[in-house]
């Protein structure tokens, strides 16, 4: 059997008939299918505890999620192998803490808030992969490392170091998390993993039959980017926020890599260094992408793809057509040298 925990926040303010309403539903729903456990209900706060065979936890578990009366559901703990149930007497019960006192019904609330707040700060600083595995209740701990094939999307800022040192610490605070998080929203929305990031890059991962989403992806930061140039000030940092991705397709290492202190899910092999060294390629083509043969052949959509030519980049046996996309976004690239000519030309009317 399968035990599952959860807490979740209601939508709006329920009355003690709705919540007693929910309660005999959810009986009666549950006794059908043998699932048992108990629902807590605390002003805002739903927490449940569901057990039963596994598949049939996991349906009650996809009805919930689909309830309109819930939102922001957190899985605190899935057990499997459960060999004896907790409430096996009860069906499933119902009970209202709104009706304790007004000292105990404070700290259970305080309880409850201070787990939602602690899951959402770690919310933000877990990779999306981990997190998918803890809403369905796996520990991510035990998921085992594997061999597998994966667009790997490597982007970061050009010129950052220069920049970074001539502008306040707050700006430049405020244009990398502003690049990170424009491109981690299009990499989400066109099916991407972002897996880590390092500084002002970011690394994501994209299953190997979606290249057309990586590009996709990369394409529509170039043209936000291009948008946020040309109404930026002439003295504001976002003024000179130019970037590169490198794509490159093929087989990596997936799955946890660290030590006791800190662990990551990531990604690993030769492929995600081909992605870093593509990215800095960019540069030199003056293309905003820069992308292998195998993306090339992975994608079903008319990009209207430029060779840009043959290069030995480093770590790479042997010389290898290099490609990008035709499209204005991408030609829209600076490198270091026309940055700091720009950025020293204005410095010098300024003055």
């Amino acid at each position: 059997m399968k035990r599952i925990m959860y807490i979740s926040t209601t939508t709006r303010k329920l009355t003690d008939e709705e919540v007693e309403a929910i309660g005999r539903k959810s009986t009666v729903n549950n006794a059908k299918v043998g699932v048992t456990g108990v629902l807590l209900s605390a002003n805002e706060f739903f927490f449940q505890i569901l057990e039963g065979q596994e598949q049939d936890v996991e349906g009650v578990m996809e009805r919930i999620r689909k309830d309109p009366r819930h939102q922001g559901l957190l899985i605190l703990k899935a057990e499997y192998e459960v060999t004896h149930r907790l409430f096996g007497n009860w069906s499933m019960n119902t009970v209202r803490l709104d009706g304790m006192s007004d000292m105990l019904m404070q700290a259970v609330r305080i309880m409850l808030e201070n787990i939602t707040e602690t899951h959402r700060i770690i919310e933000r600083y877990t990779q999306p992969a981990v997190l998918q595995f803890m809403t369905e209740g796996i520990n991510p701990l035990t998921v085992p490392v594997k061999k597998t094939e994966q667009v790997i999307l490597f982007g970061d800022i050009v010129a950052f170091s220069y920049l970074s040192g001539l502008f306040p610490v707050e700006e430049v605070a405020e244009l990398v998390n502003l690049f990170l998080d424009i491109t981690s929203k299009k990499i989400a929305k066109h099916g991407g993993q972002v897996t880590k990031y390092v500084g002002d890059c970011v690394v994501a991962h994209f299953p190997p039959d979606r290249a057309d989403h990586a590009i996709n992806a990369c394409v529509e930061t170039l043209q936000e980017l291009q948008v946020l140039r040309q109404t930026a000030g002439q003295c504001r940092l976002q003024k000179y926020l130019y970037c590169g991705f490198g794509l490159s397709k093929g087989p990596v290492i997936e799955g946890n890599i660290g030590s006791s202190i800190k662990m990551d899910y990531t990604v690993l092999g030769d492929i995600v260094n081909l992605a870093a060294r593509l990215e800095s390629l960019t540069r030199e083509i003056g293309k905003g992408i820069a992308l292998t043969e195998a993306v090339r052949d992975a994608c079903s959509e008319s990009w209207n793809f430029v060779h840009t030519g043959d290069f030995n980049l480093k770590g790479q046996n042997a010389t290898q057509p290099i490609y990008s996309v035709n499209d204005p976004a991408v030609a829209d690239m600076k490198s270091f040298q026309e940055i700091s000519a720009i950025v020293s030309e204005l410095c010098c009317e300024l003055n």
